[in-house]
Formats: structure tokens, C-alpha cells, sequence
């Protein structure tokens, strides 16, 4: 199949590839800051883990209807590398569901675009890790993983067998000398199998770093079923808790100094103060989304009315000019100074609220909690009573500064 040429493009036969895109090397300078696209493949997944937040189930027909077919996936990656999007992330559910993902994973590849695979590796079949193999994806797979016995894994992801499913995909990807990192949630099921789960880690090549732990989980972003969010809410890390795994990370002091001299302070009225809309997400229906949380019908763009570019430069970026409007949060959050300590955003209280501007209480503690550890206010202070904390995290970042040496 020949693709379309762009200015920015060139073209290129491979015989193995077929027609390969590339960047033009006059171009490339320009365009590297594109960066990723996200692209949600299906809500759909083959686990039913018990903190998930998108998680549908594997055979749901009218999830599976409602997806963007091949040729729109398609589609959206030709305009994605045509505006200079040089990475790609396959994400979902469970990307690897979808009976044409090795077609679109081709595709993407051959439009010159890396490709980051999210899996639980269950799925991982001889044939997709020979075409992983064949093809490399040009960056890590990330493997999400739920246990290192079958009692912990299946009770988590409330399927019976997944855990050898889990274990043949990742042997599969051992075997083809595919690079893979591991992560997983922390759950109080996995607390005994932590120090066997990050000693196997340190076998796998391309695991430089302890594996990344998620504890703050996220209620459903669809807002689709209560019951869930309880089930969720009943997982989440303690505050303390939260502290406690972080405080563990190696020179802990030291980089939340440098992080805190640099990023945290009161965001005032304007909702968007996040990374949301520095790129797009695409979520499995066709609509191009600031952040994949933000599920809000009024902050998504149906691709199927206009391009990728004018959503990207045009649609999105009025959105995000959005103004908070509950007096609860112009009393909190806007006058804050922990906002780069507190995950509070539009797409965290559009989940837990249904609004954009709610602050999401459960957020609030885990910053508060963070910011008294650090020493950057008292027990019965809040940030956003706090007037002199640019002195305060001057002193603390001169406490923990990096010695050079």
C-alpha cells in the first residue's frame, strides 16, 4: 500500500517493511516536540482487576461495535505522523483484544512512528512476539503485572488462569529478546509477594529502576458504575501510606527539592494547570481528549467532524482557557501553593463529582500528608492559608540541595 506524502515526509521501500515514512531530516528539528500520541485501542479487557478504572468487559459486543475501526485507527496515525507525532502509545483495556492490532501496529510502524505497548501480556501469542521481533517497536513494552502466584494474580484480576496466560506472554517476550519494563499496582494482596515481585525485576535487561507502583487509584472515568468506585476507594493508599512509598524512593529529599523550587504554587482560577492538551489522546470511540480521564462530553473532540490538527491546535486549546467557578475551590485549590504536590484536576473531579471544579478531598489529604513531611507546613496548617511559602520552600530546597561532586 502506498501512503500519502507529506511535505515533512519522505518515503522509503523496505522490501520487508513495504513503504516506509520517515521524516524528513530537514523537518525533524521542528517536529521532535510533538512527542506522543495516545491512542486508547479498547475500553475492553480480558481482566476484571479490582482497582481498574476503565476496564469493560472482554466480550462486551456493544463496546466492541462502538470502536474505531482499522481504517479510522489508520487514519488518525496518518495525521498524527504527517503533524510530527513521533511516538505512539497503544493503550487500553487490553490493546492487544483487538483481533486487527498487529495490523495497526504495522501501520504505525511504517509510518516511521515508535510505538509504546501497554499489556498485561496475556495475549502475547509466539506470532505477535515473532512480529514484535521482526519489527521491533522502538521503545519498551510496559507489562502490567498483578501477583507472582497464581492466588494473588487471578484474585486481583478476578480471572481464573490469567496468571499462566501472564507468564507464557512474558516468557514469550524473554525468549524473542523483546525489551520490556514491569510495573504493577500496590494492593494489600500483593504486600507479601513485593520483595520477590522487584528481585525477579532486576532480571529482566531493560529494568534500570525499581518498578513503578501505582497507589492512588482512579475512580471510573465514565462514571459508569458506583459500585466500582466503591470497590476502588476500598484500595487506595492511605495518605501515610502514600508518603511512606514515596519517602522510600532513593535521594527522596533531594529531588522534591528540586521539583518543589520549580513547580509548586497557587494555580489561581485557570482549571487547566497540568500537562493536559501538550498532546492528544484518543480514546476508543474516535474523540481526541486533552487527558484520557477527562471524559467530560463537552471537553471531547469527535474526529469524525473534523482533522486531528484542527483538534490538536484549534479545538482543544480554547477548551483548556476554562475558569473554575465553585467558590470552594477559588477558596482552596486557586490560592494552594501545594498545587505541583496535589494531582487535583478537571479530569480527577470529573470522576469523582461529575463536574471540573470540585476538589477531589481524597487528593487534598494525600498532598497535605506529603507537605508535612517535607516540613513545608505545620500539622494544622493548609496550603492555602499559607502566605510566605516561597520562603518556605526556598529554605527547604537550600536544606535538601543536590551536592555536586
Amino acid at each position: 500500500m502506498t501512503l500519502p506524502v507529506s511535505p515533512v515526509l519522505i518515503i522509503i521501500y523496505s522490501p520487508e517493511m513495504g513503504y516506509v515514512t520517515r521524516l524528513h531530516p530537514d523537518e525533524y528539528e521542528g517536529l521532535k516536540g510533538r512527542g506522543q500520541i495516545d491512542i486508547e485501542l479498547t475500553e475492553r479487557c480480558n481482566n476484571n482487576c479490582v482497582h481498574c478504572c476503565i476496564n469493560l468487559p472482554e466480550y462486551d459486543a456493544r463496546a466492541a461495535e462502538r470502536e474505531m475501526d482499522a481504517g479510522f485507527v489508520k487514519e488518525i496515525l496518518r495525521q498524527a505522523a504527517e503533524i510530527g507525532f513521533l511516538t505512539v502509545r497503544f493503550t487500553g483495556g487490553e490493546p492487544t483484544l483487538r483481533p486487527d492490532f498487529a495490523e495497526l501496529y504495522l501501520f504505525a510502524r511504517r509510518l516511521g512512528m515508535q510505538v509504546i505497548l501497554f499489556t498485561n501480556a496475556r495475549r502475547i501469542t509466539p506470532e505477535l512476539a515473532g512480529l514484535l521481533a521482526r519489527y521491533p517497536p522502538g521503545r519498551v513494552v510496559e507489562v502490567s503485572v498483578y501477583g507472582m502466584s497464581v492466588e494473588t494474580y487471578d484474585r486481583i484480576t478476578r480471572c481464573s488462569g490469567a496468571f499462566d496466560e501472564f507468564r507464557r506472554g512474558v516468557d514469550l517476550l524473554v525468549s524473542h529478546k523483546i525489551p520490556f519494563i514491569v510495573k504493577g499496582p500496590k494492593l494489600p494482596f500483593i504486600k507479601d509477594e513485593k520483595a520477590m515481585f522487584e528481585a525477579w525485576a532486576t532480571t529482566i535487561p531493560a529494568m534500570d529502576q525499581l518498578p513503578v507502583y501505582s497507589m492512588n487509584f482512579e475512580f471510573r472515568a465514565r462514571r459508569d458504575s458506583p459500585e466500582k468506585n466503591d470497590c476502588i476507594a476500598r484500595f487506595r493508599a492511605t495518605p501515610e501510606e502514600s508518603v511512606a512509598m514515596l519517602a522510600k524512593q532513593p535521594n527522596y529529599l533531594e529531588e522534591m527539592a528540586q521539583y518543589c523550587s520549580k513547580y509548586i504554587g497557587p494555580p489561581g482560577d485557570a482549571l487547566f494547570n497540568c500537562g493536559a492538551g501538550h498532546s492528544v489522546c484518543i480514546d476508543a470511540y474516535g474523540h481526541a481528549q486533552a487527558c484520557l480521564p477527562l471524559r467530560h462530553p463537552d471537553y471531547c473532540v469527535d474526529l469524525r467532524g473534523t482533522t486531528l490538527k484542527m483538534a490538536l491546535e484549534e479545538r482543544i486549546p480554547a477548551m483548556l482557557n476554562a475558569r473554575a467557578s465553585s467558590p470552594e475551590y477559588l477558596h482552596r485549590c486557586a490560592k494552594c501553593f501545594l498545587k505541583g504536590l496535589c494531582e487535583q484536576c478537571p479530569a480527577k473531579s470529573w470522576t469523582e463529582y461529575g463536574t471540573l471544579d470540585t476538589p477531589v478531598e481524597y487528593l487534598c489529604e494525600v498532598a497535605h500528608a506529603q507537605a508535612r513531611h517535607l516540613g513545608l507546613i505545620g500539622n494544622d496548617e493548609y496550603g492555602w492559608e499559607v502566605t510566605d511559602w516561597k520562603v518556605r520552600v526556598a529554605r527547604f530546597a537550600e536544606a535538601h540541595r543536590k551536592q555536586d561532586i
